[in-house]
């Protein structure tokens, strides 16, 4: 066998052995996401009907985003904002989940949001207990725990552009370096080249830095409005 063969057949059992590692990792994210969701359940339930009662709207929203290979998905959160203007609907026409059109993203968004008008929602929105419905999307294999945070179409054409690719080439995460280095205060071009650091820069070592990182930053708010 001669040495370019040697070396494509090294390269060959190189990626094979880094898709097995790949869908190991994918795996046991799903598995831990599963045991996270029974854990915050309770809670996650209790602000659900909270919610449902304060607002006369369905506790849930989804929006549609870009998965992994640019798949559209319906990501799930917790409702936050509402109009008071708006007579709400009956709770048995409300439903559970109320799924929004495409809107228009801000590059950076402001703080406080006027739409917030109830302290729960201000302290879900702070503390991402609005995000903790996406465990089950990390279940069911549409997210990672840890990934570029999923974008809307519009928001991957203006922001993201030639880098949309790239980008969509990794299934998108709960949690993310952004996340960790700046979340809301951070522009769309900032957001993007952390992103690309992530996408381009895989391994073991930055992911568990990224998980890690996460507790503490959620739990102290900064940087989340």
């Amino acid at each position: 066998m001669g040495a370019p063969s040697l070396l494509l057949s090294g390269r060959v059992r190189e990626s094979r052995t880094v898709g097995a590692a790949s869908e190991a990792v994918h795996w046991i994210e799903r598995i831990a996401a599963g045991i996270s969701f029974v854990a915050v359940a309770p809670a996650l339930g209790a602000s659900m009907l909270t919610i449902r009662a304060i607002s006369g709207r369905s506790p849930l929203i989804a929006h549609r985003r870009l998965g992994l290979n640019g798949e559209p998905f319906w990501i799930l959160k917790l409702r936050t904002m509402w109009d008071r203007s708006e007579r709400p609907r009956s709770a048995a026409a409300a439903g559970w989940i109320e799924y929004l059109k495409d809107t228009t993203v801000p590059v950076i968004k402001g703080a406080p949001d006027p739409r917030v008008t109830s302290r729960l929602a201000a302290f879900c929105r702070r503390y991402s207990v609005d995000e903790l419905p996406q465990l089950l999307q990390v279940v069911t294999g549409k997210m990672g725990l840890v990934g570029p945070r999923p974008l809307t179409p519009r928001e991957m054409d203006a922001y993201y552009g030639a880098d949309s690719g790239e980008v969509l080439s990794v299934r998108p995460g709960l949690t993310g370096l952004w996340q960790v280095m700046g979340r809301n205060r951070l522009t769309y071009p900032q957001r993007r080249r952390l992103d690309l650091f992530l996408v381009r820069h895989p391994g073991i070592g930055l992911y568990v830095r990224i998980l890690l990182r996460t507790p503490a930053r959620v739990v102290s708010g900064r940087d989340a409005w």
